[in-house]
């Protein structure tokens, strides 16, 4: 059974489209934000694997197919930003404000941390991109010597748990300014987390598709710096 299913060309991306979806009927269904269609693709891809002895090597040269479509799916996000370019242009200083503010949080955090649970530099360096869409984010632990694939997991996780607790976090600290909510969520979960800021409204769309952009030219720059701190 694991060899036919294994010897069918694009089992690896049908199985990702499929888990993905059935990842969006139980989000539709139950409305539960522990129903994360990314986050149920994953378990369900993980389980079959494990299920049917299928090598993740085999899978993943079925499913490359897939990551092709990263890069052209990023920049389509800059389509609701269009939408919204007389708002950008209005608050332009708060948004680059903000921006700013969430890059050097989240590196100053992963510093901190770094710190306190004793990791190496190579080791620390991986976690610095966290933040960002991956198609950036490899660049950057490639370059400063980290180890891609845990920041891979990393990025995953943090967009997981970001657009898990988005709106819980909007509420407790009262935010209710739609400019502000789209800049917090594209900074700190990226691609995944935009796509919760979308489903609040057009405008946190917008934004967290800007901050985005933003952050991950700006963790470019910021990590370089950081980089030296430990």
């Amino acid at each position: 059974m694991s060899n036919t299913v294994s010897d069918f060309l694009f089992f690896g991306a049908v199985l990702s489209l499929l888990s993905y979806e059935l990842g969006l009927r139980l989000k539709k269904k139950f409305k539960w934000a522990i129903f994360n269609p990314l986050l149920i693709s994953i378990c369900v891809v993980m389980v079959f694997l494990s299920v049917f002895h299928i090598d993740y090597e085999v899978y993943d040269k079925s499913a490359k197919y897939i990551s092709y479509l990263l890069t052209p799916a990023t920049i389509c996000l800059a389509i609701p930003l269009y939408r919204q370019m007389e708002l950008l242009k209005k608050h332009s200083k708060a948004i680059v404000a903000g921006t700013l503010t969430g890059v050097f949080t989240t590196m100053t955090t992963v510093l901190l941390l770094a710190l306190v649970f004793g990791l190496n530099h190579q080791e620390y360096v991986t976690f610095l991109p966290k933040s960002i869409t991956t198609a950036i984010a490899m660049g950057i632990t490639e370059e400063m010597k980290g180890y891609v694939t845990i920041t891979v997991a990393s990025i995953i996780i943090t967009g997981i748990q970001g657009s898990m607790i988005a709106e819980a976090v909007c509420k407790i600290f009262k935010i209710t300014d739609p400019i502000a909510k789209g800049i917090a969520i594209g900074s700190a979960s990226h691609a995944v987390g935009t796509t919760k800021a979308m489903e609040m409204g057009e405008i946190e769309g917008a934004m967290s598709s800007l901050a985005i952009a933003t952050s991950g030219l700006c963790t470019v720059i910021l990590a370089s710096v950081f980089s030296n701190f430990l």
